[in-house]
């Protein structure tokens, strides 16, 4: 298993974003082990936040099933392609078992697939 840690940031509209007040993230299995660090955001990052949503939703609201059928299906394929580094990632995160993390990971891009099917087949 990697042991490094990750440093994240948030994502707001579009664009990486700092906060000055910095968290770690524990391996529950092993306390010593920091498996990321991130940024605690604040109001102003939730406010950055709300107000990119709100401007970003007039063109998803708008946006064709076959759009969001495209978008839900691309996600489940990427997170599928990644599922044993986003595994690995969740069961020293959460403790789990690799096995766990992979097989949730797995599941999360199936669903995300089975979503994308259900936009295409509804509206199609």
């Amino acid at each position: 298993m990697t042991t490094a840690s990750l440093s994240l940031s948030h994502w707001i509209n579009g664009e990486q974003v700092a906060a000055d007040r910095p968290a770690e993230s524990l391996n529950p299995s092993d306390v010593r082990e920091v498996v990321a660090r991130t940024p605690q955001g604040g109001a102003a990052e939730v406010d950055a936040a709300v107000t990119a949503a709100r401007a970003a939703f007039p063109a998803w609201s708008e946006a064709s099933p076959e759009v969001r059928s495209d978008v839900l299906d691309r996600a489940g394929t990427l997170l599928m392609e990644r599922r044993e580094a986003v595994g690995e990632l969740l069961s020293r995160e959460e403790g789990k078992t690799l096995a766990e993390g992979i097989g949730e990971t797995a599941r999360a891009a199936r669903i995300l697939k089975y979503f994308a099917g259900g936009f295409a087949n509804a509206f199609g």
